[in-house]
């Protein structure tokens, strides 16, 4: 007798079957937590959401931060004065017309805003990401005395800034700071979403 005689295809072909279809289920079963955990967590989802912020109460001249996506945000009531220096400061920068810089088309002006009273920007150095500190003192000595038009100072390694968040030129920071996507809507300041 062969051996062939003996065997069961009906059966070899339900043990096959049932065989595979276990496999697929615990298959299906380690992989579902893991695909699971590809998406993000309501925290997550959460820190990446739009951020509003009533600036009516800012005064003139004066600095607030807000908090988006981990990063602060600068925002800047600019008076007249400070807007007027935008202009005087262009031959110190790197780049005074932002070409390189990340920032949005609505944003691409001398003023570096939607607003020109108001500035929104990333409040993070663009050398080694330390937090610049705001600087509205004109003439700072330590700053470079009659070459100080206010803005921001970055002390790790010197880099600074105008009132426009553009670079000057001969720090370490190669790129003015970055502004994020924001709308204004009267007093409401809504940033990550234009």
């Amino acid at each position: 007798m062969s051996q062939a005689e003996g065997v069961n295809v009906q059966r070899r072909r339900v043990l096959i079957a049932s065989t595979a279809a276990i496999g697929a289920a615990g298959v299906a079963a380690v992989a579902t937590p893991f695909v699971r955990s590809w998406t993000p967590s309501a925290k997550a989802e959460a820190a990446g959401a739009a951020v509003t912020q009533d600036i009516s109460s800012i005064e003139e001249g004066q600095m607030i931060v807000v908090k988006y996506r981990g990063k602060p945000i600068f925002v800047v009531k600019r008076t007249e004065d400070m807007l007027t220096t935008l202009d005087d400061v262009v031959p110190l920068l790197s780049d005074p017309d932002s070409s390189e810089s990340l920032q949005p088309e609505y944003c691409a002006n001398p003023t570096r805003s939607l607003e020109p009273g108001v500035l929104v920007v990333e409040g993070v150095c663009t050398h080694l990401g330390c937090a610049p500190n705001y600087r509205p003192d004109v003439g700072a000595a330590d700053l470079g005395g009659n070459d100080w038009y206010g803005g921001f100072f970055c002390p790790c390694h010197g880099s600074k800034y105008d009132l426009a968040g553009r670079v000057y030129s001969g720090v370490p920071a190669p790129l003015n700071l970055p502004i994020p996507e924001y709308s204004m809507d009267g007093t409401i300041l809504t940033v990550g979403e234009a």
